[in-house]
């Protein structure tokens, strides 16, 4: 058994959150003729936890793809992806500002669900686990919401808010997985490894 894993992430977040329980980690990452972000596309009618579940085996299969085809060592990949449902509404990446905006607006004073699906990978063998908590939000002045929007934090982000950053000055509850809300939730991923033969 490899003494390492593959991460297959840009997210420094899940680096970290790695490094915190320990597990030895290199970098898989898509390269320039990858299109990564085609696999995020939504599909009609699809549930946010159908969603989630899809788009992170999908990123695992292009993840395990890669690996084989850049000839490196074996050794299981990890990938995870992030959502934020409001009821059956997935709120994804922000476009722009505005779009960052229109989204916390519609977060602020409500309770929302993050979900966050963990995948393993290695040879034809795959272990997918889902984690699910929820997160309330006060109510947020909105020129608050606005500079929070425009300081260009929420790009990139399920939900157009890191719970890391200054964002949790508006969470009132959080009930579930901090660090799934991160963006790894750390139970589910030390259980993965565990079946992967990792001690975690």
């Amino acid at each position: 058994m490899a003494g390492f894993i593959y991460l297959a992430s840009q997210s420094p977040r899940r680096r970290q959150l790695l490094e915190q329980i320990g597990v030895r980690h290199e970098l898989l990452l898509p390269g320039a003729d990858e299109d990564a972000e085609a696999l995020e596309a939504e599909r009609e009618g699809e549930s946010p936890d159908a969603y989630v579940q899809r788009v992170t085996l999908a990123k695992l299969d292009a993840a395990l793809e890669r690996l084989q085809r850049r000839g490196l060592p074996m050794a299981p990949v990890l990938c995870s992806d992030t959502t934020v449902a409001l009821g059956s509404r997935i709120l994804g990446k922000p476009a722009d500002a505005a779009d960052a905006l229109a989204t916390l607006r519609l977060l602020s004073g409500q309770e929302h669900r993050v979900l966050t699906a963990v995948a393993l990978g290695e040879g034809v063998r795959r272990l997918l686990r889902l984690n699910v908590s929820t997160v309330r939000f006060a109510v947020v002045d909105d020129e608050a919401l606005r500079r929070y929007a425009d300081s260009g934090e929420p790009m990139g982000k399920a939900g157009a808010y890191a719970i890391q950053s200054q964002a949790a000055a508006w969470i009132s509850h959080i009930s579930g997985s901090y660090s799934g809300i991160m963006g790894l939730p750390l139970y589910e991923t030390a259980q993965l490894l565990a079946d992967f033969g990792f001690k975690v």
